[in-house]
């Protein structure tokens, strides 16, 4: 018993033949099949090449084109060629021009020999199968594909709208269930023969010449009408991205290439001289004897795959960076934003600092200038604080900045004075953690000394501005984290959002907070919302915050000094 190779090429036909010589040699026959595109010159040169050998044949040529008959045609010509001149062979393995065999020939035949009645096809109903691409799976069945999808992609198209339009469909013949698989297969003599020697073959053929991509599902679902024995698998390790194209080897896949235990695998890049050399070798045979498990690599292209399409949380790269919506996360980690807080609390960013260990920058979206720590000009990854580049992009840089210093909890200022863009953003992004302290932006223009008619009209910008980041953030579909305090509430009891504060931005070991950051002396702030009032303005975001000089008064000593915990 031997196994005979039905090999089809269109091109690297250099390294096609080194694989039919290779076979050959090994004693096992060789039918080739040529594209019919490919050049006069380039046949007989591969002809020539492999002219030394008596079991290498040459079947009749067909034009190739992907997903029509004409691959089940050239299929079918060189099994029958194969048949009809090497009556010896029991098992017929499809392979591609690009196709490399991993192990010695001696363990094809051997593994085959102990399995004579066993057809290795990949065969699974349409509703089992999870590869298809292009949204056509129980309709390429039903429907017809006169045109080519690569070379008229707009005819392909719209007869397809159309036959869906008129409910067009085709009747599916009674004695088969349309199965789907790998196109390369290893089938028995038998099988094969009752596949191609059918009375029925002319209908068969007929029905498969209008399906797309025949050469997925014809030897598959026929298999199914005269095989004794199917294992819905194919020997030949195959893998595809998730657009449907398939993985090239490269040198550097030599290893996993060996720890697959494949037979045979496809598609091998056709420079790839270390793969070649390798398992075109004599020393192959010292190789183990497992039972071919693609599953051992699987995990690996499912990594592959995952980090191409989705890449690095927070890493934002060029291949898919247009594309809203397809980011790995917004951010890669977690940080805090405040708002408020420094506008009530003096120091508040060193105090924070010195409390959690975290990195606080000061008013990162300020109109002027970004404020990062300490003063600097430029931070991590050569962020700059200049405004226009930060506004040309503000996504960019908090996710830049959050990507430069992974590793290191970031904490910066934000308030209804600063740039507004990227309230959205912070509102879908999981990893922040936003901390507002309402209509605490009205504490600098109590303090400030400005004409009134001016901080009226100010303060109410201002409120508008923050009304709308509330309404924002109160949304449903926000995935931050976000907490929200009147300054009457917060003023009255500082020191439990503070330590809830502390608590989730510092380490693991929690540490009861003692002291909280100086607030600003309040004495007469009441009276200051009470004038707004007067002036026509309702400052409402700041809670039920006491007016008149009698309540500030009695309240000042709190706020003037730190608060302590016993």
């Amino acid at each position: 018993m031997t196994v005979g190779f039905v090999m089809m090429c269109h091109d690297a036909l250099d390294r096609a033949a080194q694989v039919a010589a290779h076979w050959a040699r090994a004693g096992c026959p060789v039918v080739v099949h040529v594209d019919r595109r490919v050049s006069r010159d380039l046949f007989d040169g591969l002809r020539n090449d492999l002219a030394a050998f008596d079991n290498i044949r040459f079947c009749e040529r067909h034009a190739c084109e992907w997903g029509t008959w004409s691959l089940v045609a050239a299929a079918q010509s060189g099994a029958e060629m194969m048949l009809a001149e090497f009556p010896k062979v029991r098992h017929v393995y499809l392979a591609s021009g690009s196709c490399l065999p991993l192990r010695p020939i001696a363990e094809l035949r051997a593994y085959l020999a102990a399995r004579p009645d066993t057809d290795f096809i990949e065969s699974v109903t349409t509703q089992d199968v999870p590869w298809t691409v292009g949204g056509l799976d129980r309709e390429r069945f039903t429907l017809r594909f006169p045109f080519s999808w690569k070379r008229h992609r707009r005819l392909f198209d719209a007869y397809v709208r159309l036959q869906r339009r008129l409910g067009l469909r085709r009747r599916i013949p009674d004695e088969i269930e349309p199965h789907m698989g790998s196109q390369w297969w290893c089938l028995t003599r038998q099988t094969l023969s009752a596949i191609l020697n059918d009375p029925r073959r002319a209908l068969h053929d007929r029905y498969f010449r209008r399906v797309w991509i025949p050469d997925e599902s014809y030897f598959q679902t026929l298999a199914r009408l005269y095989s004794d024995r199917i294992e819905s698998r194919s020997l030949t390790l195959s893998k595809f991205d998730y657009q449907g194209k398939p993985h090239i080897f490269y040198d550097d896949h030599l290893q996993l290439l060996r720890r697959s235990d494949c037979f045979m695998a496809r598609k091998i890049w056709p420079r790839a001289e270390r793969l070649y050399s390798n398992f075109l070798s004599d020393n192959l045979a010292s190789e183990s004897r497992a039972e071919p498990n693609p599953g051992k690599i699987d995990r690996i292209f499912a990594k592959a795959i995952e980090r191409r399409t989705r890449g690095r949380a927070g890493l934002y790269m060029a291949s898919r960076f247009p594309k809203d919506g397809w980011e790995n996360g917004k951010t890669c980690a977690p940080y805090s934003v405040f708002q408020g807080f420094g506008d009530l609390f003096q120091g508040f960013e060193p105090w924070l600092h010195k409390a959690t260990g975290a990195r606080v920058h000061g008013h990162l979206y300020a109109p002027d200038r970004a404020e990062f720590t300490d003063g600097h000009k430029i931070y991590a990854g050569a962020l700059p604080d200049t405004a226009a580049l930060r506004d040309y992009n503000p996504r960019a840089f908090l996710s830049n900045l959050v990507w430069n210093t992974r590793g290191e909890r970031q904490c910066f200022l934000f308030g209804p004075r600063d740039q507004q863009k990227i309230v959205e953003f912070l509102a879908e992004d999981p990893n922040a953690s936003i901390s507002i302290i309402t209509g605490a932006w009205a504490v600098p223009l109590f303090r400030a000394n400005r004409d009134f008619a001016d901080v009226r009209r100010a303060a109410a910008r201002l409120q508008q501005v923050e009304s709308r980041q509330l309404a924002h953030l109160r949304r449903i579909t926000t995935k931050a984290r976000v907490r929200i305090w009147p300054m009457a509430d917060f003023v009255d009891a500082p020191m439990e959002p503070l330590q809830s504060i502390i608590d989730e931005i510092g380490p693991r070991a929690p540490r009861r907070l003692t002291e909280a950051p100086q607030m600003h002396d309040l004495t007469g702030f009441g009276q200051f919302l009470q004038n707004l009032k007067n002036q026509g303005m309702q400052p409402y975001l700041m809670g039920d915050f006491p007016s008149g000089d009698e309540t500030d008064a009695a309240t000042t000593p709190e706020w003037r000094k730190p608060y302590l915990v016993g």
